[in-house]
C-alpha cells in the first residue's frame, strides 16, 4: 500500500549543513516575491548560515526574473518541470532542504525584522523541541495589516497539551513555523490527500511527537487574498471537504480516548466558520461561495446549532437582496 506521505531522506554524510533553509515555495505570485524574499535578505546570516531558495510549481509568470534581479548568486532557484499541485511542492522544498531547521515561506508571505534570531533562540534554550511558531499578522492583498492571531500563552515558552490544542483549529500559518529537519525525516512530507488544510494536519503530527514552542511576537506575515490555494478553494466549498478530512486523519494521530471530543470540537469550530465566511459571501451577493460554505458546514456539523445558523445565514442574505432589488436605485 503506497503511504499517503513523502519519505524525507537523511542527508548523506559529509553534507554541509547550514542552520537554516528558508525555502519559499511560489505558484503564480511573482508580484509579492519580492516582498517576500527581500524580507529574508534583509535578515540574511549568509550563506554559510542560511540556505535560500526558490522553488516554483510551474508558474505562468517569471518569478526566476525577480531572484535574478534581487539576489542572483545568493538564492538559489528551481522550477518543476511541470505543476505539482501545493502539497507536493511543499514536501519538495523540505527534500530539497539542507539546514538543520526548515522554514517553508511560500512566496506571498513575509517576515518581520527579527524573525531568525528570536525563533532560532527558542531552539537553543530548549533543544528538545521539533517546532517553533510565532504570532502571525494577516495582511490583505495591498499589505495592509487586518488582525494578528491571539495569544496562546501568556509569555513564549513550550505550548501544553500542545497536539490537543492545536486539533481543535488551524492556528499556526505557515510562514510562521520553523521545523526541524530531523523532525521532517521521521514523520515524513504532507498528507497527499490534503490539497487544503495539509499544513494544519501537518503541524498537529509534529506536536503528537515533539514539544513545540511559542513566541509571543508576531513575526510572520500571512496574507489573504482570494488567489491563494486557500482562496481558490473557499470559493468552491472545497476547503471545507479538506477540512473534514484532515479532521478525520488528524484524530488518528490523537488518543483515542480524546480523539472523538476534539474531533467534534473542531467540526463545530469549522462549521461556525463556514458560515461566518458564507455571511460575508452574502452580504458581497457571491452566492455560489456562500451556498458552497454553508453545505459544507452542514456536512461537517448536523447540530441544531448549525442547522439554526444556516437557516438565519439564508434568510437574511434573502432579505437583503430583496430590499436590494426594491431600493430605489435598484439592484447593485
Amino acid at each position: 500500500m503506497t503511504s499517503p506521505v513523502t519519505a524525507i531522506p537523511v542527508l548523506p554524510e559529509g553534507t554541509i549543513r547550514p542552520r537554516w533553509s528558508v525555502m519559499i515555495p511560489t505558484f503564480n505570485c511573482a508580484h509579492y516575491l519580492e516582498g517576500s524574499l527581500g524580507s529574508v535578505l534583509a535578515q540574511d546570516p549568509g550563506p554559510g548560515a542560511m540556505q535560500i531558495a526558490v522553488v516554483d510549481d510551474g508558474s505562468s509568470d517569471d518569478p526566476e526574473a525577480v531572484v535574478a534581479r534581487l539576489a542572483p548568486r545568493r538564492v538559489e532557484f528551481h522550477r518543476q518541470p511541470a505543476n505539482l499541485g501545493v502539497v507536493h511542492n511543499l514536501t519538495d522544498c523540505i527534500r530539497r532542504s539542507r539546514g538543520e531547521i526548515i522554514q517553508l515561506l511560500h512566496g506571498d508571505d513575509a517576515v518581520r525584522p527579527g524573525f531568525y534570531e528570536t525563533m532560532g533562540q527558542a531552539f537553543d534554550l530548549r533543544p528538545d523541541i521539533g517546532a517553533a511558531f510565532c504570532r502571525q499578522i494577516f495582511i490583505g492583498p495591498d499589505g495592509q495589516w487586518r488582525a494578528i492571531s491571539p495569544l496562546e500563552r501568556s509569555d513564549s515558552g513550550v505550548l501544553e497539551d500542545a497536539a490537543a490544542h492545536l486539533a481543535v483549529e488551524q492556528r499556526i500559518m505557515t510562514p510562521s513555523i520553523c521545523v526541524r529537519r530531523a523532525v521532517y525525516e521521521q514523520l515524513g512530507g504532507f498528507h497527499h490527500e490534503l490539497l487544503c488544510a495539509e499544513d494544519w494536519e501537518m503541524w498537529v503530527r509534529i506536536a503528537v511527537h515533539h514539544p513545540v514552542w511559542f513566541e509571543v511576537e508576531p513575526l510572520a506575515l500571512y496574507r489573504m487574498h482570494d488567489d491563494s490555494n486557500t482562496g481558490r478553494n473557499v470559493r468552491t466549498g472545497a476547503d471545507i471537504r479538506f477540512t473534514k478530512r484532515a479532521i478525520e486523519i488528524i484524530s488518528g494521530h490523537l488518543p483515542p480516548d480524546r480523539a472523538g471530543q476534539v474531533a467534534a470540537r473542531a467540526r463545530a469550530t469549522y462549521a461556525q466558520s463556514a458560515l461566518t465566511i458564507a455571511q460575508d459571501a452574502l452580504r458581497r451577493r457571491d452566492a455560489s461561495t456562500a451556498m458552497a460554505q454553508i453545505a459544507g458546514a452542514l456536512g461537517l456539523d448536523r447540530t441544531p446549532r448549525t442547522a439554526m445558523r444556516a437557516a438565519a445565514a439564508v434568510l437574511r442574505g434573502l432579505k437583503g437582496w430583496m430590499s436590494a432589488e426594491h431600493s430605489p436605485r435598484g439592484p447593485r
